[in-house]
């Protein structure tokens, strides 16, 4: 009798672990089946907010770049405003890292002195790094002339 109840008892244990195991693979299945469907609706929510915000993105790239480019072409006209005390012949657009070089009395046949300008727009117009230790070696009187010979080719 008492090897009836194991092989009963063990029957018993052995169709519950086919029953776990079947609802296991079935767990399991619907677990991969959500994770799918998550991973689609993330998928397709950030390609709504990227289609959505790349335009606008798009169109304050292009804003920048005309504002740059207006900089870049205004600075070219500076010398012929009215604001600008110094003779328009005088001055030579360099660009970078300063704006201008202006020989003042150049075009009169006597230079007077030379001065750097750096033109900048706008209330709250300030100089780059690089400009202000232009500027400071200007004050500083850490400028100097030097004329370069080239040897003469054979």
């Amino acid at each position: 009798m008492g090897d009836l109840v194991e092989i009963v008892f063990a029957f018993i244990f052995f169709i519950l672990m086919i029953v776990f195991l079947i609802a296991w693979i079935n767990i399991r299945g619907k677990y991969h089946e959500l994770l799918g469907q998550i991973e689609a609706r993330a998928l397709y929510l950030f390609e709504s907010w990227r289609n959505s915000y790349e335009e606008e993105i798009r169109q304050d790239a292009i804003r920048r770049s005309q504002a740059v480019l207006l900089g870049k072409i205004t600075e070219h006209f500076i010398p012929y405003l009215p604001m600008f005390k110094y003779n328009p012949k005088d001055a030579r657009f360099i660009g970078s890292p300063i704006d201008f070089i202006v020989f003042d009395g150049l075009s009169e046949g006597e230079i007077r002195k030379i001065v750097l300008v750096e033109v900048k727009a706008g209330k709250s117009a300030q100089l780059t790094r690089r400009e202000r230790q232009i500027a400071n070696a200007i004050k500083n009187k850490a400028v100097d002339f030097e004329m370069v010979t080239l040897p003469e080719s054979q």
